[in-house]
């Protein structure tokens, strides 16, 4: 085949690309704009960055089956907290949640996303110290592990865990283990790296094989032991997310929970578990046992991702920007927000909030790290203040807004966790754990540095540059 028919070829399919973009798929105008200039200026690239990146077409084609029996589950406990808060009347014990009452209400109706009480919350900043839990809990199991990640390395800290886990399996322990088969491959760990783990009879999930596809992976991070306690928030499974990587010290924010919120995480773990697997063992009391009072925080576990109509996840992000009167503290890796999340950071600063936002100082994917910069200029006008990270690599995903109410979990500020990837959070409401996640927030500026409207001004002809073609590509997906 010569060079000129397989030209011919790609424009072609590029052609019947954009009538699938412009009357198939649901993007929005600026994506399906980016994508339809990419396919017509840049021919032979854009083939296969479509190829890679697009093809939302088949989306809900692909999820349908999970979207209903995720409602199917949900829809009962959903009727009857729903009514309890469309009655304005009731009230709470807890202030921050009748202060916050409209984010709640939000996130029931948009994700199906119970509100939990009686939990007990532990911060976690460093590796070191989640992992460390994370074992301790695994040794203490008694009847079932389960854990569901992106990314499980095969390297020393994977290694080790899958070991705990097989030991685990050994004794007669339920061992489920869950992983995003392309998050997962790039960092080593095919199935023969877990044969340990199959071989001692614990069982693995691999979710979405087909790892040519870029879009629609399984971005969670959740681990639930004995019904009894749970994990969530940035951290993957890796040497990596102990400062042990290329990028140096590693800068994480994750919760464990004891309470009522656990049971939430064992369902959606079910949830996936049985749309990889076929398997799901049922609403048995060993798998969701009585919670007992652990403390007083309460928590929504909010799923987002392609089997969602809406992005529960981003919609629950701007409600707590728009319900701030003083504070609103965001970190990430990745901050490519489009207009409604801009918009409510934009006019929650010009009404007197003080609104910070951190990204890291070192990109581990350039693209969007310069794209990340672009969209924190258009900020500082505003008033928005922006930092960088300079103590290693900052991945945490949290916001905490006026201290009392916030999220930790998968989800970046971006086009990719708001509408292309599977996501969990942990939504709070209580006072002491946004108070502690601000104070960790203020303690990271010590070792950052201010993006100021001057700085940013002052940049270089060559920085301004990568921006813009950064940006350019930014909507797609």
């Amino acid at each position: 085949m010569t060079f000129d028919i397989l030209f011919v070829i790609i424009i072609v399919l590029n052609i019947l690309f954009a009538v699938t973009i412009v009357f198939f798929e649901r993007k929005n105008p600026t994506a399906a704009m980016a994508w339809l200039m990419v396919l017509f200026f840049l021919p032979p690239i854009g083939f296969f960055l479509y190829l890679f990146f697009g093809q939302n077409y088949t989306r809900q084609r692909m999820f349908v089956v999970k979207r209903e029996e995720d409602r199917r589950f949900l829809q009962e406990i959903f009727l009857a907290q729903h009514r309890e808060f469309a009655d304005t009347r009731y009230r709470f014990a807890i202030p921050e949640v009748d202060e916050f009452r409209e984010a709640i209400l939000l996130l029931l109706q948009n994700n199906r996303a119970f509100l939990t009480g009686k939990n007990r919350v532990d911060l976690y900043t460093r590796g070191e110290d989640k992992f460390d839990a994370l074992f301790a809990a695994i040794r203490e199991a008694r009847h079932h592990i389960h854990l569901e990640y992106f990314i499980l390395n095969n390297d020393e800290l994977g290694r080790a865990v899958v070991h705990a886990l097989a030991e685990k399996a050994l004794e007669g322990v339920e061992v489920r283990l869950l992983f995003d088969a392309m998050g997962t491959r790039a960092g080593g760990g095919t199935q023969k790296a877990f044969s340990e783990l199959t071989d001692a009879g614990g069982k693995i999930g691999v979710f979405f094989p087909s790892v040519y596809r870029v879009n629609y992976r399984n971005h969670r991070k959740i681990a639930v032991i004995d019904g009894t306690v749970g994990f969530i928030g940035g951290f993957n499974i890796g040497d990596d997310y102990l400062g042990k990587g290329p990028l140096g010290p590693w800068r994480d924010t994750a919760f464990r929970i004891a309470g009522q919120a656990v049971q939430m995480l064992q369902l959606r773990f079910f949830l996936d578990w049985h749309y990889v697997t076929g398997g799901y063992p049922g609403p048995r009391p060993r798998y969701f046992p009585a919670p007992g009072d652990h403390g007083t925080t309460p928590i929504q576990i909010v799923s987002s991702g392609p089997d969602t109509r809406w992005s529960p996840i981003k919609e629950g992000y701007i409600k707590l920007i728009n319900s701030a009167r003083e504070s609103v503290y965001i970190q990430t890796p990745y901050f490519v927000p489009d207009e409604s999340v801009t918009d409510a950071l934009r006019i929650a600063a010009l009404s007197g909030v003080d609104v910070r936002v951190m990204i890291p100082c070192k990109p581990d994917h350039p693209f969007v790290y310069w794209a990340s910069l672009s969209f924190i200029g258009d900020l500082l006008d505003a008033g928005v203040r922006a930092y960088t990270y300079d103590n290693g690599f900052l991945h945490a995903k949290t916001i905490v807004v006026d201290g009392k109410a916030g999220s930790v979990g998968s989800a970046n500020w971006d086009v990719r966790s708001f509408r292309l990837n599977f996501e969990a959070n942990a939504f709070f409401y209580d006072a002491a754990v946004g108070a502690e996640l601000a104070r960790a927030f203020k303690e990271d500026l010590a070792l950052s540095t201010e993006i100021t409207l001057e700085s940013y001004r002052a940049r270089s002809r060559r920085v301004r540059m990568k921006e813009s073609v950064s940006r350019l590509f930014s909507p797609l997906g």
